[in-house]
């Protein structure tokens, strides 16, 4: 079967796979982490990353090339409308009227589940002002309807808290999410490792953002590797169609024709 590519915003993209910046020891294995997970969006905290900013600083877009990657500002850190807004504005600044945004507005620096209320009132106040919202949420499927009516791209429901690497929680609130989407959902956060990206997909997400799992992975470059496979297994196995569950056993082999 020919898969679809993954569309976002009017651009169609082969990987599956979404990847941060953050967390690594030094900008040369953020490179080389990013190359390996074979991701075409890479997701910049702007609060946190060097981007132009500061000219006496390392810039990150040294070697992760807007010519090469689509850069996916967010704004990691905000925890109000005002905050949250006035980052995307100054990323369009920085990045030459780049419009693609992530959204993410926090409720607490405990857990950093997401903050509903200013979400919804950042992402109204950001699609009229013309950005392409791509949101971090949680795993309600009410306010991701929500979301995408009011005119997000995608939807990224949580699938645990940021950087806990529990992997998804609650798998029927996602799937729901997915069923009733107009537009790509992506599972964002708490991912730990390859299996809970294959998971993921295999429920039916478009796709998967991640940073932590890769970067605090003892051996991140390896991990990308292996996330940008279970990524690839995942969508391979929703599109083939897995076998119904059983309560009981069922013969591999058919019982028809025995000699015996």
């Amino acid at each position: 079967m020919t898969d679809t590519a993954l569309t976002i915003g009017g651009q169609d993209y082969t990987s599956r796979l979404l990847v941060g910046t953050g967390k690594y020891k030094d900008l040369e294995e953020t490179r080389l982490a990013i190359e390996a997970s074979g991701a075409e969006i890479v997701t910049v905290a702007i609060r946190r990353t060097n981007i132009g900013q500061s000219a006496d600083e390392p810039n990150l877009l040294d070697v992760i090339s807007p010519d090469k990657y689509t850069i996916l500002p967010n704004t990691a850190g905000c925890y109000t409308t005002e905050d949250a807004v006035r980052t995307c504005r100054l990323a369009r600044e920085l990045l030459d009227g780049h419009s693609l945004v992530k959204l993410e507005v926090l409720g607490d620096e405990k857990t950093l589940f997401p903050d509903i209320t200013a979400t919804l009132e950042a992402a109204d106040i950001l699609v009229k002002d013309g950005f392409q919202v791509m949101v971090y949420t949680n795993d309600d499927p009410i306010i991701a309807k929500r979301l995408e009516e009011l005119g997000c791209v995608a939807v990224m429901p949580l699938a645990a808290p940021i950087g806990s690497g529990f992997g998804i929680r609650n798998p029927f609130n996602i799937v729901t999410i997915i069923e009733n989407a107009q537009v790509p959902i992506l599972v964002d956060a708490g991912v730990g490792t390859a299996s809970d990206a294959t998971v993921a997909m295999e429920l039916g997400s478009d796709g998967v953002l991640m940073n932590t799992a890769i970067a605090a992975a003892k051996q991140p470059i390896l991990m990308a590797s292996a996330m940008k496979k279970a990524i690839e297994a995942g969508r391979e196995a929703f599109l083939a169609g897995r076998m119904p569950r059983k309560r009981y056993g069922s013969a591999s082999s058919p019982l028809e024709g025995l000699f015996f």
